[in-house]
């Protein structure tokens, strides 16, 4: 399998000649869904979906299919049977990579901004992106997207989600809003996030594919 980091919460994931493309949202690329045959959203948020970029893609490429939650998926309803909500206990198979749902709910940002609908997604049962969440997946994870910053996002509840995932290795996601600054401070507490289990941790350029 490979992986390729895009742009923010987006990656691309190829294997056996399946393309499967998961958040492509605003901050992705103009060409992250380019050859996809299915895409994973985790959640509503224009930097993981922008509607106009998705509906173009379903209407354009009539092979490509489109998972997401109910909130998410209602907003394709023309595209039929191609666009399917999910649900936390929910497995499907997209694009030959087998698919595991896990969660129901976005991160609190505030208690006064309500909370959307947000589901992670563990590939092949390798990869986790937990979207714009801190939840545990109930099966074990080798590889984990791990969320770096935004306006829900807390340094001490990403340590401890990394420990409670324990996986190999992982990756920086949910990065955009960082400076060079800030990815420096994210790799001085990476090795906190490993914890015990001594995940490696790495950042990668977007664009950047790695084999897994």
């Amino acid at each position: 399998m490979q992986l390729t980091k895009l742009g923010h919460a987006c990656v691309r994931l190829e294997k056996d000649g399946g393309v499967l493309v998961i958040d492509p949202g605003a901050f992705s690329g103009n060409n992250a869904l380019d050859g996809a045959d299915a895409v994973l959203v985790t959640h509503e948020h224009f930097d993981h979906v922008v509607p106009d970029s998705m509906r173009a893609a379903l209407a354009a490429q009539p092979g490509l299919r489109l998972w997401a939650p109910a909130p998410v998926a209602e907003m394709f309803g023309e595209f039929g049977d191609r666009v399917a909500a999910v649900a936390h206990g929910d497995d499907f198979t997209a694009a030959g990579f087998g698919v595991n749902v896990y969660g129901s709910e976005h991160a609190v940002i505030h208690p006064d901004i309500p909370t959307c609908a947000n589901v992670g997604f563990l590939v092949d049962g390798e990869i986790y992106h937990p979207g714009d969440s801190y939840t545990v997946p109930e099966d074990p994870a080798g590889t984990l997207l791990l969320p770096g910053s935004g306006p829900w996002h807390s340094t001490r509840d990403m340590i401890d989600f990394s420990r409670a995932v324990a996986p190999r290795r992982g990756f920086l996601i949910h990065d955009a809003l960082l400076s060079e600054i800030g990815l420096n401070v994210f790799d001085m507490f990476a090795g906190l996030a490993a914890g015990p289990h001594d995940a490696k941790y790495a950042r990668l350029a977007p664009g950047t594919t790695v084999d897994l």
